[in-house]
């Protein structure tokens, strides 16, 4: 096992963007470790310079793990070596709750019988689409009015509160905490009403997919998230960021959404969450 130092990590980036979409959560976060936006993140891989397996975890001598979760992602064409390293290396710390993100179904197998051996318990949730805007020429030509237009900007450290409590995994000091750290490091878009109070908005999560989309209730059927997502999207691939999301299966409106404004599905990649020690 080794530990990636930060021309390691811009080599690695590299490589993980030739197996994009596959390898979107691994290469976010290396995406935005390189452009010097704050972490917390340890990055190993099995091998260097030629690796099969790559995984991103909260440093282990890190005190400030509260907005990672204890969680960890991983991007692998080897399942034999990810095996090896989850189950040898000391990668997880089996006697905590901890997570994996964003990690194709596929290793479901594998996982449980890591789960087995080392006697912890194991679930699945929060299984996804993941969605690619691969040309942002795909994107829609959208009729905006000049008073919608002149009401779009992005969110501050005064929103905080307000994103918090509308987001299902939020409305707590955790949630709060990391909501501020989006907003103060990565791209939003919202629309604000006349008095210039935002009543829907998107953010962009620490992995650079695009995510906790929300319209207020009073605020919805007028075609904000329509005008905010074409917005990002177009703003994002401009910056030079991949252009993607994940969105629950049940979430058909907004999986409709997405394919409307021309984001192609990878049907053969499933990202769940998996819990262990719940």
């Amino acid at each position: 096992m080794k530990i990636l130092n930060k021309a390691e990590l811009q080599q690695a980036e590299k490589v993980l963007r030739s197996h994009f979409p596959k390898s979107s959560m691994a290469y976010g976060y290396l995406f935005a470790m390189n452009r010097d936006k704050p972490h917390i993140l340890e990055v190993v891989v099995d091998s260097w310079p030629d690796f099969k397996t790559i995984i991103c975890r909260p440093h282990p001598q890190s005190e400030h793990t509260l907005l990672h979760n204890e969680g960890l992602t991983f991007f692998s064409t080897d399942e034999k070596v990810l095996k090896r390293m989850l189950t040898e290396d000391s990668i997880l710390d089996c006697k905590k709750y901890f997570k994996i993100r964003g990690i194709d179904m596929l290793h479901t197998t594998m996982l449980k019988d890591i789960s087995a051996t080392k006697d912890v318990t194991m679930r699945s949730c929060h299984v996804t689409h993941l969605l690619e805007l691969q040309d942002p020429n795909h994107l829609p030509h959208l009729t905006v009015s000049r008073d919608v237009e002149a009401r779009i900007s992005s969110l501050n450290e005064f929103h905080v509160g307000l994103v918090n409590e509308t987001w299902k995994r939020g409305d707590d000091e955790k949630g709060f905490q990391r909501i501020k750290h989006l907003i103060s490091h990565f791209p939003t878009c919202c629309i604000t009403d006349e008095e210039g109070r935002s009543v829907s908005w998107v953010l962009l999560y620490d992995y650079c997919a695009m995510g906790l989309l929300y319209t207020l209730p009073e605020h919805r059927g007028k075609g904000y998230a329509k005008i905010l997502l074409s917005t990002m999207a177009a703003r994002l691939h401009a910056q030079g960021y991949p252009v993607y999301c994940y969105v629950l299966e049940e979430n058909q409106v907004s999986y409709r959404l997405f394919k409307k404004l021309g984001f192609t599905e990878y049907l053969s990649f499933r990202a769940t969450r998996f819990e262990f020690n719940y």
